[in-house]
């Protein structure tokens, strides 16, 4: 696939979608990030000819987006991943995801919620039966790690934003946006309960896209038991297409929960989440239940 020269030396915009292209391109990049890396998985998802993926796969190698990483020789297949320029997208999608979802299927109010029976609940609850690519986010104390812990049961729980009084400020408008509060209570229940996570067999993990040193401030004051993971680069986001919503000029994610088995697989949503506390006892219930005779 020939660049287009978009005539625009200077401007960033016109020098990204030179490199972009089209749609198809976009979506390509999509499902990568979303785990399907393979020619013929692609294919199969988007639908697009063996000619015009070939096309758009060579141009985004060439401009440094994908690496071909080879997994069989005779015959030569190759599976495309993300360079780190390629990652460098992931905001993009996240931003258009959240720019689509809001403006384009819905009226354009900004909320961290959504309605039980809206595209972006089903496509959520879609995420039953799928497992999470590989990938590590920054702990709050501290290293990397996976958002699914190795060989156990895990409640991943996602929030909007947790600040710890005198360290952060809330976001202007805060608690005018339908679904923002409520993150310290569920994160305070989830301490109190997890004692009872553990005795079920699964461990809890929280995920915003704050910084690192945020969520260390709000875990010290909240005195959690369990690490929160930093998504501040949008990999878990654009990996999952996962619900998210902007305030205070970060993107930030709606609050849902995921319960992966031990083996990364996705098997049971909570989404909309609409009390937080609630939600941990029927997330219990939900573990209980795995381990019931």
């Amino acid at each position: 696939m020939k660049r287009t020269d978009l005539g625009d030396a200077d401007c960033g915009i016109a020098q990204a979608l030179g490199v972009l292209g089209d749609w198809w391109t976009v979506l390509i990049v999509r499902d990568i990030a979303g785990g399907t890396t393979r020619f013929d998985a692609l294919q199969r998802e988007l639908g697009v000819s063996r000619r015009a993926l070939t096309e758009r796969l060579g141009a985004l190698v060439e401009h440094g987006v994908l690496r071909r990483q080879a997994y069989s020789a005779r015959p030569p297949r190759y599976d495309y991943l993300l360079t780190p320029k390629g990652e460098g997208l992931l905001p993009v999608l996240v931003a258009l995801q959240d720019w689509g979802t809001r403006h384009v299927m819905g009226a354009g109010d900004l909320t961290a919620t959504a309605d039980a029976d809206s595209a972006e609940a089903r496509r959520v609850h879609q995420l039953v039966g799928r497992r999470l690519p590989g990938m590590t986010l920054a702990r709050h104390d501290g290293g990397d790690e996976a958002p699914a812990v190795p060989g156990s049961w895990t409640v991943l729980y996602l929030f909007p934003g947790a600040f710890a009084p005198g360290a952060q400020g809330l976001p202007p408008g805060w608690e005018d946006i339908p679904g923002a509060v409520g993150c310290t209570l569920e994160s305070r229940t989830y301490a109190d309960r997890h004692h009872l996570f553990r005795a079920a067999g699964a461990e809890v993990r929280g995920v915003s896209t704050q910084r690192p040193d945020q969520l260390r401030a709000f875990a010290a004051h909240a005195r959690l038991p369990y690490p929160l993971l930093s998504d501040q680069d949008g990999r878990l986001a654009a990996c999952l297409l996962l619900p998210t919503f902007r305030a205070g000029g970060v993107d930030r994610l709606k609050r849902l929960t995921l319960l992966l088995d031990p083996d990364a697989v996705v098997r049971a949503v909570q989404f909309p989440v609409t009390d937080p506390a609630g939600s941990v006892d029927e997330m219990l219930d939900l573990v209980a239940r795995q381990h019931a005779p």
